[in-house]
């Protein structure tokens, strides 16, 4: 039994749509149906009504969501409890970080805010954003770090949470490069030879960002997807050996760049400039504030945090 499989079927049974609930848990929607599936398979019963439109649970699904949340309730209750017992650690700042600024942006933050800030004793669990977002609303990390777009705003409430902005980031289109230092795969494409385009999973959160790129494009750009994973450092590892062209946040290709191993693979027509936004639980609703979370956060708002 994997809780996530709880969670997944608590979403199915808000919304009754395998297609919405997989956009709201960040997975695609076969990966969201093979998990409802391994539910059926380990409660040994069927708990979907998948005859119906929109889709409805059966008898014993009905049974099943209300036990499914209260097991999800009582498994997050005993976890806050635990911390809040917890003497040593509190010292430690819990980040909940998406998979791709945990292997992009937040290592050379990290550099940065110790040389500016001094030492700091760190616990990064790397998620994808809708499991980062839950780390922070059921208090099981302290700061909570990921990218922010107007088009896809974090369900948030700023009564509850508050924000500090610690920069800005590009999302752009990359190739690798030929012998003539030229990228192999150039935007806009051809009608005719479209270009092998690499792309984010459907459901992901950069996938959408990039969606917003090709909607606003100033012309059509013709791709032919090819692959698609939810990590931006898988597209990159494809994008480097020569099988396509990848939208990627700019954070995770400097050392590629430098050495011309990728290239710039279009005009600036085709980025997306997105805001690298922190958010905590508001101090005087904190359930398990930490002195030295409080601490790092005060400095950054000083306005002295590294760009």
């Amino acid at each position: 039994m994997d809780t996530k499989w709880l969670e997944d079927f608590v979403s199915l049974a808000e919304t009754r749509s395998f297609s919405r609930s997989a956009q709201l848990r960040h997975v695609t929607q076969p990966a969201f149906s093979r998990r409802i599936q391994a539910l059926e398979a380990w409660a040994g019963i069927d708990l979907v009504d998948r005859s119906a439109y929109p889709t409805r649970l059966t008898p014993a699904g009905e049974t099943f969501h209300a036990q499914a949340l209260e097991i999800i309730g009582s498994l997050q209750a005993t976890r806050n409890m635990m911390r809040s017992h917890q003497a040593s650690g509190q010292d430690m700042v819990e980040f909940a970080v998406p998979h791709t600024m945990a292997f992009t942006f937040f290592p050379h933050w990290l550099m940065d805010l110790r040389q500016r800030f001094g030492d700091v004793k760190s616990r990064l669990s790397a998620l994808n954003v809708h499991d980062a977002v839950m780390r922070l609303t059921e208090g099981s990390c302290d700061l909570l770090i990921s990218y922010h777009h107007a088009t896809q705003p974090l369900q948030l409430s700023s009564d509850r949470y508050e924000m500090l902005s610690l920069g800005q980031e590009t999302l752009a289109p990359y190739a690798k490069a030929g012998t003539d230092g030229q990228p192999l795969f150039r935007l806009p494409g051809k009608p005719g030879a479209p270009v092998p385009f690499l792309s984010y999973a459907p459901g992901a959160y950069m996938a959408r960002l990039v969606e917003q790129i090709i909607k606003h494009a100033p012309t059509t750009l013709h791709l032919d997807p090819i692959y698609e994973t939810d990590m931006a450092e898988g597209l990159k590892a494809m994008a480097l050996e020569g099988h396509g062209l990848a939208f990627l946040p700019a954070s995770s290709v400097r050392k590629e760049l430098r050495a011309r191993r990728l290239v710039a693979a279009g005009p600036s027509d085709y980025e997306l400039t997105m805001e690298v936004r922190m958010y905590r639980e508001r101090p005087e609703l904190a359930r398990h504030a930490k002195p030295a979370a409080h601490e790092l956060w005060a400095w950054l708002q000083s306005g002295e945090a590294p760009g």
